[in-house]
């Protein structure tokens, strides 16, 4: 049992501060950075060394809100100045946020500035994350750590804001704890996945028992995109009623104003009919934006209730005339329009805060004690015996399996013994088999069901991950091609989650190319070319070919830390391995070694290129046959294999092209030895079949495809079979 944080209050509102504690921190969460010493926080401002006391404290409405006034008027000039100084950014953005920022940060979130990752803090996500200018101020003003190095941390100051956007500053353009800024969990700014993020973060507090708050701003213009329905409705579903969804309504998006559909009392409307219990405020009142901050404190920790949001009406702008309306979107002051804004922000200013008055600190309650959850971790079984425990073994006998069930089976085995895995899917998981990981009573409450809401599902997996949990995240392979975007900023964020896309490929046949993942393997490649912030690859591509390689795969991929995409497969294939082949990210399997010519195939086509090695030996050919069910791989093996068979390589892939024949094509090519390759992938639209031979067929991809292209490279003619 870990001590309580203790937390202090002083100037504004409830600025609270972990003490020194020895907190243990969950497995996959940042190395502990304890405060040295109780934290105080002191606010200052220019013409006054501490705001006003909390109301509660001084029994004045006028000096609290004087105090939030003066506080977010010093944020908006310093978003104002630190744009200015970057060149770009958007500072009306930020002046329609200074006072919520101001009430949230300053006083209702409990954080520490020296440890902003504390594991049990409150979270703000800012999903209109082109507004981070005021957060950074906040941050400046509060001391909040910053650093690449989670061992080296500083305090962020205000000398530190002009350099926003600058090559090597942590305060990058949109949010992002990977470069410094750990105050933050995950990367936004792509507009719409701050929210799903947030319902990601709160599920993984209910699962440890914590009762962290987590605040979701959203832009009014940004409630447009369909992945905040998505997250809405999740929130509402799951009844989180520890996420505080917050729309910003200013009424302005970037080329003009919101569609009617995004104006405030519409969006009200419509989250009441979707179930949440909907405050409208004045975004610029500081009562009223507490008072509804206290609502929410009041049902957080309410499993069964309604969940809470704020429509806050703000001005774009808000302090400053000059500079509201349309046209200043992403456009800093600058010269006399600079200038103007000051001077009018300075006088609004004067006019709020003339009730301004100096504070004392005083120590408040600590929130309930700690459970630090256990988080050990033990070893799978076998494939074998993981059907021999589920009654399984007559299937096993049969030495068939399709890989998409031996996911399942590994997703169960996994979960039970490592307990920060958690599954999410797309009401598919009766053919993904996830659903074999929900339907187990001692994991049933890790497992999320999303519904046919894919990006929203991929969102909530990086919230997750923020938490320390490791989710596996699962749907057909095709539809994973609409999360796209959010699979990306998963990527930058630095996210431990796990993508598997089922019924890959053209093995699918009779459901036809509707349902036929073909592009995807040339979309996350892309990813395999570069480094993350880890140094590793920014996303292994991985494509089982038999049951043992996706069981055995599914578990090195919870043991690594980052993110990976494996393909799995409808149709029951042939075993290929057993338990004793070894599996690793970056890796492949020589099946067979020959000295004329190379075989290189991936996932079904396996399969098919393993029945080409018979077709070729018939001719009098010896061929070799990698299974290549990692991107990236081993390049200087590979390429060793390749010299001993010949330098003729085919590779051979059921979908389009730039996928694993270009990997093979860029080693060779960076090698500067002389090869001869063939690239066999799918290049036509394919269409519906009976069986996944007829759609090899359609699309030129048997094995007497392969064959025929083999002895034209060796220049052989066919013997009669």
């Amino acid at each position: 049992m870990a001590q309580s944080p203790v937390f202090t209050q002083s100037a504004l509102v409830e600025t609270r501060c972990f003490s020194d504690t020895n907190p243990p921190t969950p497995k996959a969460r940042p190395p502990d950075r304890r405060p040295s010493g109780d934290v105080a926080v002191s606010i200052a401002h220019e013409e006054s060394e501490i705001l006003a006391p909390h109301l509660q404290k001084q029994g004045t409405r006028m000096s609290f809100e004087a105090a939030v006034h003066a506080q977010a008027t010093e944020l908006d000039r310093l978003a104002i100045e630190m744009t200015a100084a970057s060149g770009s950014g958007h500072p009306t953005t930020c002046m329609s946020l200074g006072h919520l920022v101001t009430v949230l940060m300053f006083g209702v979130m409990r954080h520490s500035p020296e440890v902003p990752d504390y594991p049990t803090a409150d979270r703000l996500v800012l999903s209109e994350g082109h507004g981070v200018p005021i957060v950074y101020a906040a941050a400046a003003k509060l001391g909040i750590h910053v650093g690449r190095d989670p061992n080296a941390r500083r305090a962020l100051t205000v000398d530190d804001l002009p350099t926003l956007r600058e090559d090597g500053s942590v305060l990058d353009g949109h949010p992002n704890p990977m470069e410094g800024f750990p105050f933050f969990d995950s990367a936004t700014g792509s507009l719409g996945q701050g929210l799903s993020h947030a319902a990601g973060i709160a599920e993984s507090a209910r699962l440890d028992g914590l009762d962290r708050r987590v605040y979701c701003i959203i832009g009014d213009g940004e409630a447009r995109e369909g992945q905040v329905t998505e997250a809405l409705d999740y929130i509402a579903d799951h009844k989180l009623t520890n996420v505080c969804t917050i729309f910003n309504c200013n009424g302005y998006g970037q080329a003009d104003a919101v569609s009617p559909q995004q104006e405030a009392g519409t969006l009200a409307k419509k989250l009441e009919a979707g179930g949440f219990k909907v405050l409208t405020i004045d975004g610029h009142a500081p009562q009223a934006i507490k008072e509804a901050f206290d609502q929410f404190i009041a049902i957080s920790n309410d499993p069964t209730g309604q969940p809470l949001a704020i429509v806050a009406k703000t001005v774009k702008g808000w302090g400053s005339a000059t500079m509201q309306g349309g046209g200043w979107h992403g456009k800093p002051a600058t010269g006399t329009h600079m200038e103007k804004a000051l001077q009018e922000l300075s006088e609004k200013r004067n006019e709020l805060t003339s009730a301004l008055s100096s504070a004392d600190a005083f120590t408040i309650e600590p929130p309930s004690e700690f459970q630090q959850p256990d988080y050990s971790i033990g070893d799978a079984p076998t494939l074998e015996e993981a059907m021999k425990l589920r009654d399984m073994l007559s299937v096993y006998q049969t030495g068939r399996l399709s890989t998409r069930r031996a996911y399942g089976i590994a997703l169960q085995q996994v979960g039970k013994v490592n307990p920060n895995v958690v599954a999410l899917d797309a009401d598919v998981s009766n053919s993904t088999f996830a659903n074999d990981f929900a339907n187990d009573p001692d994991l049933a409450k890790r497992f999320f069901e999303c519904k046919i809401a894919e990006q929203n599902m991929v969102s909530v997996a990086v919230g997750l991950s923020a938490g320390g949990k490791i989710p596996f995240v699962s749907t057909f392979a095709r539809f994973v091609t609409r999360a796209y975007d959010q699979i990306e900023i998963a990527i930058n964020t630095g996210a431990n989650v796990k993508i598997v896309g089922s019924h890959a490929g053209i093995s699918l046949a009779a459901d036809g190319p509707s349902q036929m993942s073909m592009p995807d393997v040339a979309w996350f490649r892309s990813f395999a070319t570069m480094r993350d912030h880890r140094g590793n690859p920014g996303c292994y591509v991985l494509q089982p070919s038999d049951a043992f390689a996706a069981y055995a795969l599914t578990n090195v991929m919870a043991e690594y830390e980052g993110v990976c995409y494996m393909r799995t497969l409808r149709p029951d294939v042939e075993f290929l391995y057993s338990a004793d082949d070894v599996f690793n990210l970056g890796g492949f399997q020589t099946l067979a070694e020959g000295r004329d010519i190379l075989l290189v195939a991936s996932g079904y086509m396996v399969h098919e290129a393993n029945k080409t090695l018979d077709l070729l030996d018939k001719n009098g050919i010896s061929a070799s046959l990698v299974d290549l069910y990692s991107l990236p791989f081993d390049t200087d093996k590979l390429l060793d294999i390749a010299n001993a068979s010949g330098g003729r390589i085919i590779t051979i892939e059921d979908n389009y092209g730039a996928g694993f024949g270009s990997a093979v094509a860029d080693a060779l090519t960076e090698s500067g030895d002389g090869f001869e390759l063939v690239q066999m992938h799918v290049k036509r639209i394919p269409r519906s079949a009976r069986t996944p031979a007829e759609v090899l067929e359609q699309v030129g991809l048997s094995a007497q495809h392969i064959l025929d292209t083999a002895l034209r490279m060796l220049e052989v003619e066919v013997q009669a079979v």
